[in-house]
């Protein structure tokens, strides 16, 4: 993975491809029905997720069907290292404190959360 980071039309493209987990492009079109961005704008974020290294390639003739290189999981996780270093100092307690403040966790959220963490610990 070069980039860290996906524009929001790429992020929508990785989602349907972490849910299809390989697809040919009228596959994709079918996904994407409800905002339904033209065929080729569609051709040419997945280039750009190809040079960026998010997604490769099989090909069959002049046909080619795509598929993620890195796990939804993986994105997910760089994106909010990425989040905390750039907006915490990378304090996972400053982000966690900064949701609790905006009151975006509740009770049973936060004994979930203290029940993975002695979890982790074992």
């Amino acid at each position: 993975m070069k980039e860290k980071t996906l524009t929001k039309a790429e992020e929508q493209i990785m989602q349907v491809l972490w849910k299809l987990e390989k697809a040919f492009l009228r596959e994709i079109m079918d996904e994407l029905s409800k905002s339904r961005p033209h065929q080729n704008t569609v051709a040419t974020v997945l280039k750009v997720l190809v040079e960026k290294g998010f997604v490769g390639i099989e090909s069959f003739g002049r046909i080619h069907r795509y598929y993620p290189l890195i796990t939804k999981e993986q994105y997910s996780k760089a994106s909010l290292q990425s989040i905390v270093k750039s907006y915490f100092n990378g304090s996972v307690t400053s982000a966690v404190s900064f949701i609790l403040k905006d009151e975006q966790l509740n009770v049973k959220d936060l004994e979930l959360l203290l029940k993975q963490l002695k979890n982790k610990k074992k």
